[in-house]
């Protein structure tokens, strides 16, 4: 295969940047995105020329660090697939494929492909803990959760954090990221002590790093390559609406889960 890229390349944080064109030539299909990547990054560094930056950790689907926004869809649009796991397959010869970072206030451009996520540990960090029993390491099954509980949990658990539903959303929204962490423990006997602090901590972090409101337009499930449903969504603002009731002078001010 042949193929033809424009991708985003841009210095630093401070510097402008712009789509780029370059060939790739002799593609194999059986190739995944990354490594296509790899073999064009090879050719530059030949020819003495910068390789194109992008971030990539377990190449299996799994650390989400692979943000790429491929011909205008995250991830590159095959349905519960991160860039890693895409294969050129899916494309044809002669194609050309635009290549862009993450677009988004609260994930700001570092260098070509990287974007700082940071916001989400942020939200993450202000989730709080969990309240665990100390001593030796309990049996697996020494606190009893239903099936039906364990099975939600255990879907909100596969969000592996990538930023797709950002990118994705008109408005940036993190919304479904974070109901997702909040809808894991929310499940959970072990996440019952912080719950209301939880949900009121993760949406006031989670406003106060930029991210839009939700407008349910369900483009960030779209794009989720773990498919995290938006019925979590529903369950976030269930979750902060009761906390807000059950806190209210300490969320006075709060802008809300909606």
């Amino acid at each position: 295969m042949n193929l033809t890229l424009r991708v985003w390349r841009q210095k630093d944080a401070k510097s402008e940047g712009a789509l780029v064109t370059y060939p790739a030539p002799d593609v194999s299909p059986d190739m995944s995105f990354l490594e296509m990547l790899d073999v064009v990054n090879e050719g530059l560094i030949a020819k003495g020329e910068e390789p194109i930056a992008f971030d990539s950790d377990c190449r299996e689907g799994i650390c989400g660090t692979c943000s790429m926004v491929i011909n205008g869809i995250a991830h590159g649009g095959l349905k519960g697939t991160t860039v890693c796991q895409l294969h050129m397959r899916h494309f044809r010869d002669g194609d050309t494929i635009t290549i862009e970072p993450w677009r988004a206030r609260a994930f700001p451009i570092l260098r070509d492909l990287v974007t700082d996520r940071s916001a989400f540990d942020r939200i993450i960090q202000a989730g709080g803990f969990v309240s665990v029993n100390t001593g030796g390491t309990p049996d697996g099954n020494a606190i009893p959760v239903g099936k039906i509980d364990a099975e939600k949990a255990m879907d909100a658990a596969a969000c592996i954090g990538c930023g797709a539903c950002v990118a994705a959303c008109k408005n940036a929204s993190a919304m479904l990221f974070v109901s997702a962490k909040v809808s894991q423990l929310a499940t959970l006997p072990q996440g019952q002590p912080e719950r209301v602090q939880r949900a009121l901590n993760m949406v006031r972090q989670m406003d106060a790093e930029g991210f839009g409101a939700c407008t349910v337009t369900g483009s960030c499930e779209a794009v989720c390559p773990k498919e995290i449903s938006l019925d979590f969504i529903a369950q976030l603002n269930r979750e902060h609406g009761k906390a807000i009731l059950k806190n209210p002078v300490a969320e006075k001010a709060g802008a809300g889960a909606g």
